[in-house]
C-alpha cells in the first residue's frame, strides 16, 4: 500500500480526512467522471425530491383545511374527498419511485468509490470504463446488504417504539418518568448512530471480500472495534455538515431568492451552487468510509496481501468476480 497498515492504524480523525483528500486529489480525473455520471444525478434525485414533495404535501393540507369547513354529504365535499385520496396515491407513488432510484444510484455509488479506493491502495491504474464494469457484478451482493440493513433498522425501531409504549403505560410521567423517557430518546439516538456506522462501514466489506448481508454487518461490527469514537464521530461531522449545509442554503434561499426579485440566471446559480455543495459532500462521505476501512484493518491487524487484493480487483474483469477469501487476510498478532 502507499501507507503502511501498521501506520494507518494510527491515523485520527485529522489523518482519515487528509489521506482521504490525498486519495480524491490523485484521481481527481476518475473522482469527476464519477460524480458526473453517478454522484449529481443522486444529488439531484435528493434536492428534487425535498421540493415536489413539499408541494403534493401543501396540496394536500390545503385540502384537508377545505374539507374540514365543508359539509358532509354534498358534492363539494365528495370531490375533496377524492381529490385528498388521489393525492395521497401520488405522494406515497412519488416517494416509492423516489427511494427506488435513490437506492439505485447509492449502491452505484458506493461501489464505483470503494472499488477506486482499493485500486488506489494496489498502486494499480484504472480508467472510468473499468470501474463501470464493476458496478453490475457487485451490485446484487450490495442490494442484499442494503436490505439486511434497512430489515435491522426497522426490527430496532419496532423494537423502540414497543419499549417506549410499554413504559409510557407502566410508569408514564409520574415519579421521575419523564426523565426516563429521555434516557430512552438518547440510548435510541446512541444505537440509531451506531447501526448506521455498522451499515455504511458494510457497505465495503461488501464490496471488497467474500461477506455479505448480515455476515458483513457482523463483520462490519467487528471491524469498528477499538476504533468507535473515530467511527462515530465521522459518521456525525458528515450528517452535521449535510444538516448544516441544507440549513444555510434553505437560510439564504428565503432571504435572497424568495425576499428579492433575482433574475433566472441568479435563481440557476443559486440551484447549481447547493447542488454541486450536496455533491461533493456525498463523495466525500463515500471515500471516508471507505479509507475508515483500512484504517479498522489495520487496527485489527488484519493486514490485506496487496498482491492477493490487486489479483481479486483484477477477477472483476474476468468471467465472474471473486472477492477477497479468508485466506487473502493475514491475521498478525503484532506488538506496536
Amino acid at each position: 500500500m502507499n501507507r503502511e497498515q501498521e501506520d494507518m492504524q494510527f491515523l485520527g480523525l485529522y489523518g482519515v480526512y487528509k489521506e482521504s483528500f490525498k486519495i480524491i486529489l490523485s484521481w481527481r480525473n476518475i473522482f469527476s467522471q464519477i460524480t458526473l455520471t453517478l454522484v449529481l444525478p443522486f444529488s439531484f434525485i435528493f434536492l428534487i425530491h425535498i421540493q415536489i414533495s413539499h408541494f403534493l404535501y401543501r396540496k394536500i393540507i390545503h385540502n384537508i383545511e377545505e374539507i374540514i369547513e365543508t359539509p358532509q354529504g354534498t358534492p363539494q365535499y365528495q370531490n375533496l374527498s377524492d381529490m385528498i385520496t388521489s393525492e395521497y396515491a401520488t405522494f406515497w407513488l412519488f416517494k416509492l419511485v423516489y427511494f427506488t432510484f435513490l437506492f439505485i444510484f447509492l449502491l452505484l455509488s458506493t461501489s464505483a468509490v470503494v472499488y477506486t479506493i482499493a485500486s488506489f491502495y494496489t498502486a494499480r491504474d484504472i480508467t472510468f470504463s473499468k470501474v463501470m464494469s464493476v458496478i453490475p457484478m457487485v451490485l446484487k451482493r450490495l442490494m442484499v446488504t442494503f436490505m439486511c440493513t434497512i430489515f435491522a433498522f426497522l426490527a430496532y425501531n419496532a423494537m423502540a417504539v414497543f419499549i417506549f409504549i410499554v413504559y409510557a403505560l407502566t410508569i408514564g410521567v409520574q415519579s421521575g418518568g419523564i426523565l426516563g423517557l429521555v434516557v430512552i430518546g438518547i440510548l435510541y439516538l446512541i444505537g440509531f448512530v451506531y447501526l448506521a456506522v455498522v451499515w455504511q462501514l458494510s457497505s465495503v466489506v461488501t464490496v471488497l471480500e467474500d461477506s455479505y448481508g448480515v455476515e458483513a454487518m457482523m463483520m462490519s461490527n467487528e471491524l469498528i472495534k477499538g476504533k468507535m469514537g473515530l467511527s462515530l464521530l465521522i459518521f456525525l461531522k458528515l450528517i452535521v455538515s449535510f444538516i448544516l449545509v441544507q440549513f444555510l442554503f434553505k437560510k439564504v434561499e428565503v432571504v435572497f431568492v424568495h425576499g428579492w426579485r433575482l433574475s433566472l440566471v441568479d435563481r440557476t446559480a443559486f440551484g447549481m451552487l447547493r447542488f454541486l455543495m450536496m455533491s461533493h459532500l456525498f463523495i466525500f462521505g463515500l471515500v471516508l468510509q471507505s479509507v475508515l476501512y483500512f484504517v479498522c484493518k489495520s487496527y485489527q491487524y488484519q493486514n490485506i496481501d496487496e498482491s492477493d487484493l490487486l489479483d481479486d480487483l483484477e477477477d472483476y474483469h474476468g468471467e465472474y468476480y471473486e472477492p477477497l477469501k479468508a485466506k487473502d487476510v493475514h491475521q498478525e498478532q503484532s506488538h506496536v
